[in-house]
């Protein structure tokens, strides 16, 4: 927290994340939607240098018969990570992102809309004290709820007596 300098008091954060123990074995939430639009793809594949003909190039993609501009998976997943950290899940919370396996499953074109459900699959305590580790699976959906991809992140989150500890050794 931080001192407000007029009041002298302490002032809450309007989010806060969850700590590795709020975060239950089979706890499930969804993440709001968001439209990948021509600019997104545009804007990445440009930053990124993914000058792969198949996602700059419609006839190239048309030729590999997707029916779309094609969206990289990277973009795909950096999006969905995009939307369960605005979910605020592990605002203020969250230390470090540790591993991840990801799988592609389905194409995903500019004009898509996807979602991300969330699901903890372990969540236990480190090996150092006052922090977890929390693995999830990511679930990306498209607009039709067909599933796109899927991603396993493991985290490292802070624990309930973090404030605490880091106020002993400060």
């Amino acid at each position: 927290m931080t001192k407000s300098a007029e009041i002298g008091t302490e002032v809450p954060l309007l989010a806060h994340g969850m700590t590795w123990e709020e975060m239950a074995v089979g706890s499930v939430f969804r993440t709001s939607a968001r439209t990948i639009t021509e600019t997104d793809l545009v804007n990445f594949i440009t930053a990124c240098g993914f000058t792969e003909p198949l996602f700059w190039d419609a006839r190239v993609a048309s030729e590999a018969n997707y029916s779309g501009r094609l969206v990289p998976g990277a973009l795909t997943f950096c999006y969905a990570e995009g939307l369960v950290l605005q979910t605020n899940a592990l605002h203020g919370t969250g230390l470090a992102f540790m591993h991840m396996e990801l799988d592609i499953k389905a194409p995903v074109f500019a004009g898509d809309t996807i979602d991300v459900l969330v699901e903890v699959t372990e969540s236990r305590s480190s090996s150092r004290p006052n922090r977890g580790v929390v693995t999830t699976r990511n679930t990306i959906r498209n607009q039709r709820d067909e599933i796109v991809a899927t991603y396993t992140p493991t985290r490292l989150i802070k624990g309930r007596d973090w404030a605490l500890a880091n106020q002993e050794t400060t």
